[in-house]
């Protein structure tokens, strides 16, 4: 039998993201060297939704970059509003994009630090590279095409190295790693990403199930079934969303659209059971792109919550 789950529907820690507040203002001021004015609206938004966590992606805010009087003054504005930060995503910062490497690497490193000293629960990142001009054109970016990782076997083994690098120095502080599946990568199908860090092999390094990621794609994908199957016994955090999908039956065209969790492809329902059933314990990230992005994770907040085990 499984065990019981440590949280109850009431309890899990269920995190915002920060899609809805831009990265930079009108004025081109990024949310990193923001007014703490900006901040305070920030997480004033936040609170009145009724989250009380919130993932900080460092598209908006870089820990490892940030002085300690800002850090002090961040988190205070966050905590009078009753909003804790568990987690820190690293966004398009492959340890192996060509050029970037060594100092995407070195970053990392900087930034687990920092996780540590903002008390944090979870180091999470992945092996997606900046957006191509074209995803930058594109009304959504998953319709363009953008970086691959090469079909090189040294740098899979090379980006195997750096990520349990990076695991262990996670490990000597006491945070798990998180590796976020996205398309082309090396972390881009169940199986893929389940070698990958069953290469890794270290016990505080899983898997983010983003399988929405996946499912997205205006392209042939896996089912999000086997996806979810092959990716949920790696789990230790995740970000959660859903897309409308439709597809021709003989694969020749696809298209999505961001819909609630309720109302989208995956059932999350059956999903939710399936990962309580596999043990999964770790944070959980309402993620929306477009429309009202916090009102949406808000609405799927409750959502989930109505999915998870009452007290």
């Amino acid at each position: 039998m499984p065990e019981t789950p440590p949280y109850t529907a009431e309890t899990w820690p269920i995190a915002t993201c920060l899609h809805a507040f831009p990265a930079k203002d009108a004025l081109g001021v990024s949310m990193h060297d923001a007014d703490p004015q900006v901040w305070d609206d920030m997480f004033a938004q936040i609170a009145d939704v009724g989250f009380t966590l919130a993932e900080l992606a460092d598209s908006h805010v870089r820990p490892a970059d940030l002085e300690p009087s800002r850090r002090d003054e961040f988190l205070a504005v966050a905590a009078s509003y009753g909003v804790g930060i568990p987690s820190v995503h690293l966004q398009r910062q492959s340890i192996i994009m060509p050029g970037q490497d060594e100092r995407n690497l070195e970053y990392a490193h900087r930034t687990i630090d920092a996780a540590a000293e903002w008390g944090m629960k979870v180091f999470s990142t992945g092996l997606h590279q900046p957006f191509s001009d074209a995803q930058r054109k594109a009304l959504w970016f998953w319709t363009a095409e953008g970086p691959k990782d090469p079909a090189d076997p040294e740098m899979w083994d090379l980006a195997v190295r750096r990520i349990r690098e990076l695991g262990k120095h996670a490990a000597e502080l006491g945070l798990p790693v998180s590796l976020e599946l996205y398309e082309d990568t090396y972390l881009g199908t169940a199986d893929s990403a389940v070698r990958f860090v069953e290469e890794v092999g270290l016990d505080n390094v899983g898997l983010n199930p983003d399988v929405a990621n996946l499912i997205r794609l205006h392209r042939p994908v896996e089912d999000w079934r086997e996806l979810f199957a092959k990716t949920l016994p790696y789990a230790n955090y995740w970000h959660v969303k859903n897309y409308t999908r439709d597809e021709a039956a003989d694969r020749s065209w696809a298209t999505s659209a961001p819909s609630t969790m309720e109302a989208g492809l995956i059932n999350y329902r059956q999903v939710f059971r399936d990962a309580i059933a596999l043990g999964f314990s770790g944070i959980i990230l309402a993620e929306h792109y477009g429309g009202d992005s916090l009102g949406m994770c808000a609405t799927n907040q409750k959502y989930i919550r109505s999915l998870l085990p009452k007290a």
